[in-house]
């Protein structure tokens, strides 16, 4: 009976294979090439899904696109076809067509076929590239059912073909066509010389793609648009042919920008410009050993120098968020790496120090953090150079170290630069990114101090309501009603006047904090301020949560004088600045109180007794018309210097109950605009307020004045 020398099942396992004493050398696999790539696809695109399918077209396109950073191409188009293909075109130099001495293969074969082949690898093709390990082409081939390449290159288009990897000939279109395994780049036809310039389109191979695996082309056309910012001149064109094609034909999208990374920061930023977009520029070298290969085949240690080119755009923005995006060449790193850690220390060591120096930071006051310094931040950072180090080929992570340092210098050099700049339009822009980033810090600080996990002004979110709020019953936020009501006086009468169903009264000391020159901690301190906050529930600031809201209209009600007037200024300061949702959804009003009250001596059956008037204009208007309708009043007008000079049922009838009172919605129809007006009404900048006022005083009726 002979052995079998197959490896044995596991049913059939002899006690000592069962021990392992059997585990010899024939039973280990080596997978050579592409078959590597086929049996774990993973470790190359990082999956099997449509992320994994979309990796694939951006290796594509990112060996388009290191031509164009090499100033070989300016052209790149990317066709999705409706027979499920990817097709990608580019106008520059063409794959190298003739034979590879060490392999005898065409450069193209080369390229598709090996593993780490490519024209990254010795310094003399690309200075910077986005495809660095020489795996990319050569992995989509191999995870194709069928892939074409046609190079345009010495007055020939010269064609190959490949199943999954393997090279040949199909005799009819699409992936299923029978296939002749024939090697050899084969010339199919005469171009002008002038022509060059390379075409990929492939089929995925669904015995590795899952069955839902899909191209997102919203993803792609990020993706496009992003690369047309990052190489300025560079047009790609994304042509849909799956859809349907109407009579304006296939959709198709035009990218291109001439403004690079300082344009793209600007497409990106979600706010008000609190700065203009500051490039920072430099480079730095730094020496790494890598192994080369030398005349005799051996790969030696070698030290070389290395250059590292740095390009940063960013700019500071009036609202909270922070948008940062990094680039190694032309690809994205989007868990950041040594670059960014570099920028993001620099950044906030350089603002500690002109803080330091412009006085702006105490001396008693702690550092300002790296959370403070990317408040409203939007930047783009970007590094170039020659072979950098990834972790793993996906490239989200850059791990050369030396780029942190090089970053952290430029940085350093060029920010300083702009926050000390002695020209007029960058020092205001300097001092308001300064003052900016001290506001976050001490807010920061001052949540801290309130003993909060979180950033949200937490002594504002007791659990505890104030003991002078007069809450209402129900909780239908669509139906209750807040009024701030000024003075412990007026909140008696209040009290009675209103349907305490739905009414809720918070009464307030008089003229509240200007929040518009007031820090945030100062404003957090506030008594008044504190109160309004905590009993509407919602936050305040970036943290503020309009859904939260614990009531569906907040009414000011104070005395229809200059005092009342100026305390509703007050009011909607604190409301704009740290609860804007609530203005700009209309759910802010100011309850109109009358003046005046005329009772008449003898009305008539369903006449009112008393005739209440707004303004001393709608007072005289009156007057005359009763006295032309004969209509008899006693002399003593009264009129109400507050509204704790009303008895419940005035207050009620006027001002209060939903039936008859009036109300003034506030709005922001420009919000630019009223943003000017609160600063220049309730800033700290007094010279041109008190212009303002001065101009305008001739305009003052005089009359209306509670003098």
């Amino acid at each position: 009976m002979t052995a079998d020398t197959s490896a044995p099942s596991t049913a059939l396992l002899s006690g000592a294979d069962r021990d392992g004493s059997n585990y010899t050398a024939r039973h280990l696999l080596v997978l050579e090439g592409l078959e590597a790539v086929r049996k774990r696809p993973g470790m190359y695109i990082g999956s099997t899904d449509s992320r994994g399918l979309m990796h694939c077209v951006w290796e594509i396109i990112d060996n388009a696109v290191d031509e164009a950073l090499g100033g070989y191409c300016d052209r790149i188009e990317v066709l999705l076809h409706d027979d499920s293909s990817v097709e990608v075109r580019d106008n520059g130099r063409g794959i190298p067509v003739d034979v590879e001495p060490k392999t005898g293969l065409s450069g193209v074969e080369v390229v598709m076929t090996k593993l780490h082949a490519g024209g990254k690898f010795g310094g003399g093709s690309y200075a910077a590239s986005g495809g660095l390990h020489g795996v990319g082409a050569s992995v989509v081939n191999a995870l194709s059912a069928r892939l074409d390449v046609e190079v345009d290159r010495g007055g020939h288009t010269h064609a190959i073909s490949f199943r999954r990897g393997v090279p040949g000939i199909f005799t009819e279109q699409g992936p299923d066509a029978p296939f002749d395994p024939t090697s050899g780049l084969r010339k199919a036809k005469k171009v002008p010389k002038t022509r060059t310039g390379t075409r990929v389109r492939f089929w995925a191979d669904r015995q590795i793609f899952l069955k839902d695996a899909r191209l997102s082309l919203d993803n792609l056309h990020q993706r496009a648009r992003q690369t047309a910012f990052l190489v300025p001149g560079l047009t790609i064109v994304v042509r849909d042919e799956r859809a349907a094609v109407g009579e304006e034909g296939p959709a198709e999208e035009v990218f291109h920008y001439d403004g690079g990374i300082g344009e793209f920061c600007e497409y990106l930023a979600p706010d008000k410009p609190l700065s203009d977009v500051v490039r920072l520029q430099g480079e730095g070298t730094f020496k790494e050993t890598v192994p080369v290969l030398d005349e005799r085949g051996h790969m030696t240690p070698t030290e070389v120098t290395r250059d590292l080119g740095v390009d940063i755009a960013l700019r500071w923005g009036a609202g909270y968020d922070t948008t940062l995006r990094s680039f190694v060449n032309i690809i994205a790193t989007p868990k950041g790496g040594t670059h960014v850690a570099g920028f993001e220390r620099s950044l906030t060591r350089t603002l500690n120090e002109v803080l330091r120096s412009t006085k702006l930071l105490r001396v008693a006051e702690d550092d300002i953090a790296k959370d403070d310094a990317t408040e409203g931040l939007t930047a783009v950072v970007t590094v170039r150079l020659a072979e950098p180090q990834f972790e793993g080929q996906t490239k989200e992570v850059l791990g050369t170290s030396a780029a942190s340092r090089i970053v952290a210098n430029v940085v350093a050099k060029e920010l300083k630069a702009f926050l000390t700049s002695s020209k007029r339009d960058q020092k205001q822009q300097a001092r308001a990114v300064l003052e900016k980033v001290v506001a976050a810090a001490r807010t920061r600080i001052a949540a801290r101090q309130h003993k909060e996990a979180q950033r949200r002004k937490t002594a504002l979110e007791s659990s505890s309501l104030p003991a002078k709020l007069a809450d209402c019953r129900s909780d239908d936020v669509d139906r209750t009603e807040l009024f701030i009501v000024e003075g412990d006086s007026a909140l008696g009468t209040a009290k009675v006047a209103r349907n305490s169903e739905f009414q809720a009264l918070l009464p307030i000391r008089g003229k509240i904090l200007n929040v518009q020159k007031s820090s945030i901690s100062d404003m957090l301190k506030n008594a008044e301020c504190g109160a309004i906050i905590q009993v509407i529930g919602a936050g305040s600031g970036r943290t503020f949560d309009i859904d939260a809201a614990r009531y569906g209209k907040v009414i000011f009600l104070a005395d229809a004088d200059v005092d009342g007037a100026h305390i509703r200024t007050l009011l909607l300061t604190l409301f704009q600045r740290y609860m804007r949702p609530m203005v700009e959804e209309g759910r802010v009003f100011s309850a109109v109180p009358p003046l005046h009250r005329i009772e008449l001596t003898n009305p008539k059956k369903g006449q009112d007794k008393y005739i209440y008037t707004y303004s001393d204009n709608e007072l005289r208007q009156t007057l005359l018309d009763l006295q032309r309708r004969n209509v008899r009043y006693k002399d003593s007008i009264q009129r109400y210097k507050g509204l704790g000079e009303m008895d419940a049922d005035q207050l009620a009838e006027t001002t209060m109950d939903p039936r008859h009172r009036t109300l003034r919605r506030i709005n922001i129809s420009d919000l630019e605009s009223a943003e000017r007006v609160f600063d220049l009404l309730m800033g700290n900048e007094v010279a041109p307020r008190k212009e303002f006022i001065t101009n305008a005083a001739a305009t003052l009726d005089r009359s209306r004045i509670d003098a």
